[in-house]
C-alpha cells in the first residue's frame, strides 16, 4: 500500500491525473520522456468545444466531452487555489463561421442536428455575427454562436497542474523514458537508464507515443497513432483586438488575455514527422485570413508542429489494459484538454475505489480487442 502510482507522461492528462491522487493522499510519481508538458499540451489551442466540434456520429464523444465541460468551472476554481495560477479561462463562447455559399450549407446541416439534440446553440446573419465580433470578414454569409464552448490557456494549463502537484508532494522525473511496464508479483516500470520502479499501479498516459512502451502484447499494445498538426501564434497588437474563439472550415483563431493569438492546425497523418512545412502554414494562414482578415499585418512570433495522439476510432482510451495494475489514458485526439478534468477525475476514481466508472466504460482499451492489430 505503500507504493506509489506510476504515470507515463507528463502532458496535462497525465498531470490531471497526478494531481487528484495527490489531492487524495495517493503518492505519485510521473515520468516523462522529454521536458514535462511540452508536447501536444504545449502545442494545442486550449480550445473546450464539444459543441463546436461534435460531428454527426460522435455522441458518445459529446457526452463525455459535455460532462467534462460541466466540471471546468470548478476544476478551474481548486487548481488556481492549489498553483497560484490563472490559467486565463474564458467562457464567452465560440463563433463557428462560413466563409462561401458551400460552407454556409455545410453549417446550416451541421446547427440542424445540433438543435435536433437540443444543444444551445444560436445561428446568425453575417451582421448579426459581426456585432458579437467585429473582427470577421464583412463577407461572411453566417455562423452559429455557442456561448457553452469555452477556452484554456493551455501553456498556463500545464505550468499550473504542474505547481499543483508538485505542491501536493508529486514527483516529476523529467528525461527519463519509460521502456517497458511489468506485473511479475506487481506492477512497475523500467526505464532507459535501468532504474526499476515498483508501483501500486501504472498509468499509460504518454499521448502519441503511448503505443511505443513495452512489455504488452501486440493486440494489447494501446491503438494509437500520431496526428501531426501544424500552427502558428500572432502578436495581437491594437486597434486589432479579437475577443472570441474562431472556427472556420479550414482553420480557426484563438485569443488569449495575454495577446497570444493561435492560428491552426492542419490534420496530417505523417507518422512522427513533425517538420513545420511552408506548405502547411501557408494553408492555415490562408483559410484564417479569409475569415480574420485583420491578422494580415500581425507579427508571427513562433511555429510548430505538434503530434496529437489519435486511436483508431479518435475517441480516447481510457481504462485497464490486459496487464493487471495497468491503466491507460491515452487516445484523446483533438479534446486532450477539454477532457482533462473527467479523465483526472475517472481514472483517479477507477485506482482509489477499484470501481471503472460508467463515463469510462464506452472508452474502453478492450473494444479493439477483435480488431486488426497496428502495425
Amino acid at each position: 500500500m505503500n507504493k506509489p502510482v506510476v504515470v507515463i507522461g507528463a502532458g496535462v492528462i497525465g498531470l490531471s491525473i497526478g494531481w487528484s491522487l495527490q489531492r487524495a493522499g495517493k503518492p505519485v510519481i510521473i515520468f516523462d520522456k522529454g521536458q514535462a508538458g511540452r508536447e501536444a499540451s504545449w502545442l494545442s489551442a486550449g480550445m473546450l468545444a464539444p459543441e463546436t466540434e461534435m460531428g454527426f456520429e460522435d455522441e458518445a464523444l459529446y457526452v463525455l466531452g459535455r460532462e467534462s465541460m460541466r466540471r471546468w468551472p470548478g476544476f478551474v476554481k481548486e487548481l488556481e487555489e492549489d498553483s497560484g495560477i490563472s490559467v486565463d479561462y474564458r467562457s464567452n463562447g465560440i463563433l463557428h463561421v462560413a466563409d462561401d455559399r458551400d460552407a454556409l450549407e455545410a453549417l446550416k446541416r451541421h446547427y440542424d442536428f445540433q438543435k435536433e439534440l437540443g444543444l444551445d446553440v444560436q445561428w446568425l446573419s453575417g451582421a448579426e455575427a459581426r456585432d458579437v465580433e467585429p473582427f470577421i470578414a464583412p463577407r461572411l454569409p453566417g455562423a452559429v454562436f455557442s456561448k457553452t464552448d469555452h477556452q484554456v490557456d493551455n501553456r498556463l494549463l500545464v505550468e499550473a497542474l504542474m505547481a499543483a502537484f508538485i505542491k501536493k508532494g508529486g514527483k516529476i522525473i523529467e528525461e527519463t523514458a519509460v521502456q517497458a511496464v511489468w506485473t511479475e508479483g506487481g506492477a512497475g516500470i523500467t526505464t532507459d537508464v535501468g532504474d526499476r520502479v515498483e508501483a501500486d499501479y501504472v498509468v499509460v498516459a504518454a499521448g502519441a507515443w503511448s503505443r511505443k512502451i513495452g512489455g504488452f502484447t501486440e493486440e494489447g499494445k494501446p491503438a494509437v497513432r500520431p496526428v501531426k498538426g501544424q500552427m502558428l501564434q500572432l502578436k495581437m497588437q491594437r486597434p486589432f483586438d479579437l475577443q472570441h474563439v474562431i472556427w472556420g472550415r479550414d482553420a480557426y483563431l484563438a485569443p488569449k488575455s495575454n495577446g497570444r493569438l493561435l492560428v491552426g492546425a492542419t490534420v496530417e497523418e505523417r507518422g512522427f514527422d513533425a517538420q513545420v512545412t511552408a506548405g502547411g502554414l501557408y494553408s492555415i494562414l490562408e483559410a484564417a485570413w479569409r475569415i480574420v482578415p485583420g491578422i494580415y499585418d500581425l507579427e508571427v512570433t513562433e511555429t510548430w508542429a505538434g503530434l496529437r495522439p489519435g486511436s483508431r476510432d479518435n475517441y480516447p482510451i481510457l481504462g485497464d489494459s490486459e496487464l493487471p495494475g495497468v491503466l491507460f489514458a491515452t487516445g484523446h485526439y483533438r479534446n486532450g484538454i477539454l477532457l482533462t478534468p473527467i479523465t483526472g477525475d475517472e481514472i483517479a476514481h477507477r485506482i482509489l475505489r477499484g470501481e471503472t466508472s460508467e463515463w469510462l466504460k464506452p472508452f474502453s482499451p478492450s473494444r479493439f480487442s477483435h480488431q486488426h492489430s497496428i502495425n
